[in-house]
């Protein structure tokens, strides 16, 4: 039987800057909503990359004293370690030098272009290097760019031009009969009153430079990077040889790039034949105590060391608790320690740890029996365990699917509190005290099962940790081999009989000098 296909990506990341924590909130958030997808039983292609071309790499590779190229096989290197580092499961990353990449844009060119839909004219107006970004006069603030206060450059030059103006109504239809296209909602609101006030023909190749794919019939030429870049989503995914994937289901970029996303992107492709995306979600910005990153300040955030220093799962588990996934976040050191310290390190290894001590004390490290008769079940419930509603699974669905990071988490959490608050009331070592066996044994029972469902909701999140948990319960094999729908069931049949081993803590508490 075919499996139900999902494409998820994120976008692909300039090669003229070091990753920093923007690069991995975006790249973690794809993994977990590929790997849940996975669980579920989809045949997932996630997708990331890097941007290679344009005026902006350039300039950065000659101030470097290398060839773009060379800069670009450098930096490209620092995406894929840490990549490897966050334990991202990407099936794919595309690079934009790569001749697959230019086979797709040429493809989507000469389509776009026997539409009728490119004609060559002259561009004057202003320039944004760093955004790659083209502006009006009335765009401009204080006379520089709006996205990042830089400044611009006044253009003139003969350029190939997109009928972006001839889409204006099409964007505004497809994106109103689509609610959820645009996500979160405060962003498709942006979107529609940009495309209001009215779209321009944009201009889609460059004469100043070199640096980019040329345009086939007219080599001084190279293609813009807003149309080039953007391909990567089919060309990575096969096209045009493959097209199994197409259309993406989630497409997770920044704010930044919205209107690249939502505006040209969706117009590209009805112009070439192609359908667009389903959703597009732009979430935020981090800040850094307070402070908009900056090199100069010396406060941009290392990946590479915040995951060294505590933990890869933390750092992912942190990146998608913090914060409602659309909003901007705040990062600091004190934020960071106080999720380990306090949902890490006391809820759930605490209750991990707590739970495996008692079946070592009471039960020799054996996890006790429990048949699933319908009796046993309801008498395994009457006494206790009720840490997962019945509409519980499809909640958790529900927020992945919608990009609910913070919410799937606290409905987790919800469940964890529960059982630390049940270990409490059930008072196993009154239970062991006065000799009541086999209420022990359903206490204990009950706890084990619930953190070997509790792991599996968590896998997507913090994949090492989840597979910890497993194994401390006796649970061998990789979870990806697991029937999800059947698995977050209470079963009895499941651990009854497993060696437990309790092993170091899961999430060690951070101590202050």
């Amino acid at each position: 039987m075919n499996k139900e296909k999902f494409y998820v990506t994120t976008p692909i990341y300039y090669v003229n800057d070091i990753p920093h924590i923007g690069h991995a909130y975006t790249t973690v958030a794809a993994d977990v909503v590929a790997r849940y997808k996975r669980l579920k039983g989809f045949e997932v292609f996630f997708l990331t990359g890097t941007d290679e071309y344009g005026q902006k790499v350039e300039k950065a590779a000659s101030a470097a004293g290398v060839s773009p190229k060379e800069l670009a096989d450098k930096v490209v290197e620092r995406f894929k370690s840490l990549w490897k580092v966050l334990n991202i499961s990407n099936d794919d990353f595309i690079r934009t030098t790569e001749p697959r990449h230019k086979a797709a844009v040429l493809d989507i060119w000469e389509k776009v272009k026997a539409g009728g839909d490119i004609y060559l004219g002259e561009y004057e107006d202003w320039y944004c290097t760093p955004c790659e970004n083209f502006l009006t006069k009335a765009q401009l603030e204080d006379e520089k760019c709006p996205d990042c206060g830089r400044e611009v450059d006044k253009l003139k030059e003969k350029s190939y031009f997109f009928k972006l103006s001839e889409y204006q109504d099409y964007l505004v239809k497809f994106i109103k009969d689509n609610p959820g296209f645009i996500s979160p909602k405060i962003r498709e609101n942006e979107v529609l009153s940009f495309i209001s006030e009215g779209l321009r023909d944009l201009s889609i190749s460059r004469t100043a430079f070199s640096w980019g794919v040329g345009v086939p019939e007219d080599p001084a030429h190279v293609m813009y990077v807003w149309f080039e870049a953007l391909m990567n989503y089919l060309s990575g995914s096969g096209y045009p040889v493959k097209k199994d994937f197409w259309p993406p289901d989630v497409q997770l970029i920044g704010k930044d790039i919205l209107r690249f996303h939502t505006v040209f992107w969706p117009a590209f492709l009805k112009s070439a034949g192609l359908e667009p995306p389903k959703k597009v979600f732009a979430h935020g910005w981090w800040t850094v105590e307070g402070k908009k990153m900056s090199k100069s300040i010396g406060n941009v955030v290392d990946p590479f060391k915040v995951a060294s220093d505590y933990g890869v799962d933390q750092f992912r588990f942190f990146l998608l608790r913090e914060v409602p996934f659309g909003k901007d976040g705040d990062f600091s050191v004190n934020a960071l320690e106080g999720r380990i310290n306090s949902e890490l390190a006391n809820d759930l290894g605490n209750l991990l740890s707590r739970t495996l001590s008692m079946v070592a004390k009471y039960r020799d490290e054996v996890i006790p029996e429990f048949k699933s008769t319908e009796e046993d079940i309801k008498n395994a419930k009457d006494s206790g365990f009720g840490f997962f509603s019945p509409d519980f699974k499809d909640t958790f669905d529900e927020h992945i699917c919608e990009v609910r990071f913070h919410l799937a988490l606290e409905q987790l959490w919800e469940v964890v509190r529960a059982m630390n608050a049940y270990v409490d009331k059930s008072a196993p070592w009154t239970l062991a005290k006065e000799g009541k066996d086999k209420e022990l044994d359903l206490v204990l029972f009950n706890l084990l099962e619930g953190l070997r469902i509790t792991a599996l909701y968590l896998y997507p999140f913090m994949p090492e940790s989840a597979l910890r948990i497993r194994k401390s319960l006796g649970i061998e094999g990789s979870i990806s081999a697991v029937d999800f729908d059947k698995d977050i069931l209470f079963r009895g049949e499941t651990i009854g009989g497993l060696k437990t081993d309790k092993g170091s803590p899961l999430f060690p508490r951070i101590e202050k000098e």
